[in-house]
């Protein structure tokens, strides 16, 4: 059933630490490795989220394509990884586990950072049409590949492409935290399930970077570091009263580029210098969700 509701008029305060009036949460989608692609056996190479906008079904291997891709575990990464390090900010990891298992400098640099590295999914597809069978298959192969990987199971989950079986299917394991397969509102929130409540922290698809693969998006970093300014300052006014959570998707094929990194580095600078911010991972912000805000007791439904 479909919440048109939400918090309302009246949102929870959020209480975030040291009174912060936002939570700015970074997300590094790392996907690099795991898109389609018929060397794995897929029926076409990829077509998303490349400097190709509309890039055709080539049914046959797409050297471009595979090399775009590339670029974002080669170089982009790095680039990132650098900027962050530099700064000292944390950030979250949606990773593919596919793409992680074929860059583990990339997963030890990761770690050593002690980034939060959530799961992605087994491969980065569309799952909306793939069958449940095949899919419940691909959650289990994601969780086990991450856990032989990172070392850890994975507390958060974002399959991004999600199909109407996901949540469900995730679920059906008792580890997980939170999920992020949501865009629904500023805030985390819990949901009722058939055998707890369940936590969403929801995700981001404008304030992120992908819109520069994709028509009518940004097309220059000035937009990008203006829109990431402007949803700051409106979220930070409102957290006057009623604080909130920034989130802010990224992709190392993408934001990785040198003409496009330099927007993000500026809204890094002008985000040190504001005052009562919390710059905190996912599992920072569901955990402290969880202390101040428990799920109402009240049966499932």
């Amino acid at each position: 059933m479909r919440d048109f509701t939400g918090y309302g008029a009246q949102p929870p305060h959020a209480a975030w630490p040291h009174q912060a009036k936002i939570a700015v949460q970074f997300v590094l989608n790392y996907e690099e490795g795991a898109e389609r692609s018929v060397l794995e056996g897929d029926a076409h190479a990829e077509t998303f989220l490349s400097e190709i906008i509309g890039a055709p079904a080539i049914e046959g291997r797409h050297l471009s394509m595979e090399s775009l891709y590339e670029y974002g575990s080669r170089a982009g990464f790095w680039r990132l990884h650098r900027l962050f390090q530099a700064y000292q900010l944390p950030l979250t990891v949606f990773g593919v586990a596919v793409a992680l298992e074929r860059n583990r400098p990339a997963v030890d640099a990761m770690l050593r950072a002690d980034w939060e590295i959530a799961c992605h999914g087994y491969r980065w597809l569309d799952y909306q049409h793939i069958p449940e069978a095949v899919e419940r298959d691909h959650i289990h192969r994601a969780i086990a590949l991450h856990e032989a990987i990172v070392g850890s199971k994975p507390s958060g989950w974002y399959t991004g492409r999600d199909s109407p079986n996901t949540r469900r299917l995730i679920l059906e394991h008792e580890h997980f935290v939170y999920d992020s397969d949501s865009y629904a509102d500023d805030l985390p929130y819990w949901i009722s399930t058939p055998s707890k409540p369940h936590l969403i922290v929801p995700y981001t698809l404008d304030v992120n970077d992908m819109r520069f693969n994709v028509a009518q998006g940004f097309n220059s970093g000035d937009q990008f570091f203006t829109y990431l300014k402007d949803a700051f300052t409106t979220l930070y006014q409102e957290g006057e009263n009623r604080p909130k959570m920034m989130s802010i998707g990224l992709h190392p094929r993408i934001i990785g580029k040198p003409g496009r990194i330099q927007a993000l580095q500026r809204f890094l600078d002008f985000l040190v210098q504001q005052d009562r911010v919390w710059v905190a991972r996912r599992i920072d912000i569901a955990e402290h969700w969880q202390r101040q805000h428990p799920p109402p007791s009240v049966p499932s439904s």
